[in-house]
């Protein structure tokens, strides 16, 4: 990971609404609305996320229903579930995740 960690969205946090981080934030929480940051969003696995997210570098292991747009990459981990669309250059999807949607992969 590039930079610091900007915030914390703690297990149990419900928070509705645009959201807009500089540097590297984790999602643990409940999330409606929009998520961006310049650098890295880790949904982690107790979060369920309902959102559009736009970042650099997306890592989810949690629950997300939306459509994200890396700039960079998008990586997918165990236990994750995901249902909407994916627009990044790069994707990784670990074996056992569950995934409905569609990617868009560009340069």
């Amino acid at each position: 990971m590039s930079g610091e960690m900007a915030a914390i969205i703690e297990e149990g946090c419900k928070l509705e609404g645009n959201l807009s981080f500089n540097g590297v934030a984790r999602i643990a929480g409940d999330v409606k609305g929009t998520v961006f940051s310049n650098d890295t969003i880790i949904v982690s696995e107790a979060a369920v996320v309902h959102a559009d997210i736009n970042a650099d570098v997306i890592i989810i292991s949690g629950v997300v229903k939306g459509n994200i747009k890396a700039a960079s990459r998008v990586e997918i981990v165990k236990p994750a579930r995901f249902e909407g669309t994916i627009t990044t250059p790069s994707l990784f999807v670990e074996d056992g995740v569950i995934f409905h949607g569609t990617t868009k992969m560009h340069d």
